[in-house]
């Protein structure tokens, strides 16, 4: 506590003042210094004295204590109550839940609250999702489904904008909801947090949050991960199970409970047995706790909430189909072997364009008498584009298309191209391609997103004169050398750590399994040399040969918006010809996992993307990306939205130009009920005509959020505190504090004076000083 200010209230008095002190101090000293006694007494007893003669004689100035208050009925003050779920809680060793104790500090005749009015313009608020204005707090339920403490103390900042707001007093446990909410604290007023329970909870299980991958590993292409906290259950199991949306078990796992500092990282990987989207829940319970957490069971739990056991996740495998376009100069092992790997996968669909012949002269016998050379030997040379209609086209094969007229010319020299998801080619020049068609391959992987993979050969590559064109930019080595041979298969397979980490690149689930399978490999004799790596491209496998020396064998890099590849074994058809077992899948499902690789990333014309709205509550924005064929962004779209309630109902949105990008829409749904949503999206061009269709999907979940922490969030509310300038309030120190709050400063004050002497202990210590040194003359007999 700091003391005011003091002024004198009659300066003119200084003289006298003076000179009464001086008198004063010469008797002291006269008096003290005939008297037999030691200096150390004879110290302490004028020091005495001095100070209680100097109190009485400042009297005389008249001394004032100054300073400034909030004028009395000027300055609003708010009291905000979080009415959220989390306040049904009952803490350890406590048998009132936290609402329960708020409600009791709220009572109208509190004493508190009768000072604070007294000072105050006293308003009253309630929150949960939203702030609103309340009578009293006796009506409070505590039965709100978020806590967005920022939110609403922004929005009642807002409220009183210009107008004289002295402080918020807030009374909640600090467990909010809003967490990625962008709020200024810097121009909140004073924040004074009354934490509502100071208890840790003695037993929880919670799932505290939920994420979702999907893998190029064909034998579990999802993966879900949970963090699962537990607190009190220090010995025992603590059990993750993942059902799908119909109630069947997926996979059950068990962690011992640690001390409750660090969460449990479950990790499941499954199949889905269909495609598309759909909704897993994840629930963890300790196992002495399975009884309650089972299905239609009664049986109370000894957690004080279950609404944090388990979480939504939302699981989009895509439903294709994904078209890939396999293109090579000859008919070959390769395309055999992928084609059989493909027909395996549903949602891939592989359309081939093989050349089964050259480009080959012609004769024309018409013009042979104005011939100097043999027709024989006519179109062996380079012919201009003059000339070049005078020899024949390659012969191509297409297999797997749709129609009589895709790829009826052969490779796409247009936008046609964009129609697939990926581009294979195997062992083909740059020569076959028009300097167009090499820039729309380069287009077709940085502005379509689409994948491309190089396949070596005795044409890829540099042998294919590959270096300088756009394929070439695009790839992750530097073209360079010639294909090098080893006819005993000298060439031995490995993946280096990025190769490791990469799912796809893998076939076997655990490490083990991977090396042994290495191991088995049949070597290699065809290798197209690297000249080097590219900066940001990763080398996932090298082959080993018989010197130890190591070279890449299959690079990646990513290039605008897609992938390109890099295998640069020119005979991997040798792993699948030679292998031991016939009914070993190895090498069909690493061709799949490739093809799935690179598909699983490519956009389609249109996409959706779902984010949390911060301005509103369990709100959601979902953003819309329209396309035109050539992968433009399309304005002036019609872009309808169909969403599946929780219970089945369905509600039709529009979806308007979000005027910030060109092509871009989005809306925003509030929802107002738990469970998952689906979203099914369809954009039709300005002419009418279909762009395309999308799905997504996301699960509304306010109680596990709510619940996602158990104990009140003390650290929150003191940073909350100190960034606005207020301070965290003990329950029971709200009367002291409201008594001094005037004293505090606000928007509206006003100045005040008290004299010095109409304090108590200000004459308190004049007599006090006095009769100490009369008991000190009188005990040592000098009185």
């Amino acid at each position: 506590m700091t003391l005011p200010p003091v002024v004198w209230g009659s300066p003119e008095w200084i003289a006298a003042a003076l000179a009464v002190l001086v008198v004063a101090f010469l008797l002291l000293l006269w008096s003290y210094a005939r008297i037999p006694a030691s200096w150390r007494l004879r110290v302490l007893c004028a020091t005495l004295k001095a100070i209680g003669v100097t109190a009485l004689a400042l009297c005389l100035l008249e001394p004032l204590l100054t300073g400034t208050r909030a004028r009395p009925g000027a300055n609003a003050f708010a009291i905000l109550v979080d009415n959220s779920e989390s306040l049904k809680i009952r803490d350890a060793e406590t048998t009132a839940a936290r609402g329960e104790n708020i409600r009791n500090m709220l009572v109208e005749d509190s004493a508190w609250k009768t000072r604070l009015g007294q000072d105050f313009d006293v308003r009253r608020y309630a929150f949960d999702t939203h702030v609103r204005s309340v009578d009293d707090f006796e009506a409070l339920a505590f039965d709100g489904q978020g806590s967005s403490v920022a939110t609403s103390l922004a929005a009642l900042s807002h409220r009183f904008k210009g107008l004289p707001l002295a402080g918020v007093m807030l009374f909640s446990d600090g467990n909010r909801t809003d967490l990625g909410a962008d709020v200024d604290l810097s121009e909140l007023p004073p924040i004074y947090p009354v934490i509502a329970s100071s208890a840790e909870t003695a037993k929880d299980v919670g799932v505290s949050n939920v994420s979702v991958s999907r893998a190029n590993f064909e034998a579990a292409p999802v993966v879900i991960r949970a963090d699962v906290s537990s607190r009190g259950f220090e010995g025992e199991a603590i059990i993750a199970v993942v059902t799908d949306e119909a109630g069947n078990e997926v996979e059950r796992q068990r962690l011992p409970a640690t001390d409750g500092e660090k969460p449990l990282a479950f990790r499941f990987q499954f199949r889905p047995e269909r495609t598309g989207l759909g909704f897993y829940t994840v629930k963890a319970f300790a196992e002495s706790d399975a009884a309650a957490n089972e299905a239609g069971t009664e049986t109370p739990s000894i957690e004080p909430t279950l609404a944090n056991n388990s979480r939504l996740a939302v699981v989009d495998q895509g439903g294709g189909p994904y078209r890939v376009l396999y293109v090579s100069g000859r008919p070959n092992w390769e395309y055999k072997f992928l084609r059989r790997a493909v027909d395996e996968d549903e949602q891939v669909r592989l359309v081939g364009l093989l050349r089964i012949a050259r480009r080959q002269p012609k004769f024309d016998f018409q013009a042979a008498g104005s011939r100097t050379t043999s027709p024989l030997f006519e179109g062996f040379d380079n012919p201009d584009e003059d000339t070049a209609e005078r020899f024949d086209q390659p012969v191509l094969v297409r297999i797997g298309t749709d129609d009589e007229v895709e790829l009826r010319d052969g490779f796409p020299k247009d936008a046609d191209l964009y129609r697939y998801h990926a581009v294979i080619l195997d062992d083909l020049e740059a020569a076959f391609f028009t300097q167009d068609q090499l820039g729309l391959l380069r287009d077709f992987v940085s502005v379509r997103g689409g994948g491309l993979l190089m396949l070596g050969g005795p044409e890829s590559f540099a042998d294919g004169k590959y270096d300088r064109t756009p394929v070439g930019d695009m790839l992750p080595i530097y073209l360079s050398g010639k294909t090098t041979s080893a006819s005993q298969g000298d060439f031995r397979l490995k993946l280096t750590r990025e190769g490791w980490l990469q799912p796809w690149v893998r076939t076997r689930k655990t490490e083990d399994d991977e090396r042994k399978r290495l191991d088995t490999m049949p070597g290699f004799q065809s290798l197209n040399p690297a000249g080097g790596i590219k900066p940001g491209a990763a080398v996932l496998a090298q082959v080993t040969d018989r010197a130890g020396k190591e070279v890449p064998a299959l690079a990646v890099q990513q290039f605008g918006r897609g992938q390109v590849g890099a295998l640069l074994v020119g005979d991997l058809w040798r792993w699948g010809l030679h292998r031991k077992d016939e009914n070993e899948s190895d090498f069909d499902r690493a061709w799949r996992q490739t093809v799935r690789w690179l598909v699983g990333d490519v956009p389609d014309r249109v996409e959706i993307d779902l984010k949390a709205d911060p301005e509103a509550a369990n709100a959601v924005r979902i953003a819309v990306q329209v396309r035109d064929a050539e992968f433009r962004p399309l304005d002036n779209a019609d872009v309808s939205v169909e969403l599946r309630l929780p219970n089945g109902e369905p509600v039709t949105l529009a979806a308007p130009s979000s005027g910030r990008d060109a092509g871009s829409y989005a809306t925003t749904f509030a929802a107002k009920t738990a469970g998952p949503y689906r979203v099914v999206l369809k954009a039709n061009g300005p002419d009418g005509s279909e762009v395309g269709t999308a799905e997504a999907g996301w699960a509304a979940q306010p109680a596990a959020d709510e619940f996602a922490r158990i104990d009140a969030d003390r650290d929150y509310l003191e940073s909350l505190a100190a960034a606005t300038g207020g301070e965290v309030i003990d329950p029971q120190d709200l009367e002291s504090f409201v008594a001094g709050l005037p004293s505090r400063k606000a928007p509206v004050s006003e100045p005040w004076t008290s004299p010095l002497w109409h304090n108590p202990w200000y004459f308190l210590i004049a007599i006090a000083c006095v009769v100490a040194e009369w008991g000190l003359r009188r005990v040592n007999g000098l009185a």
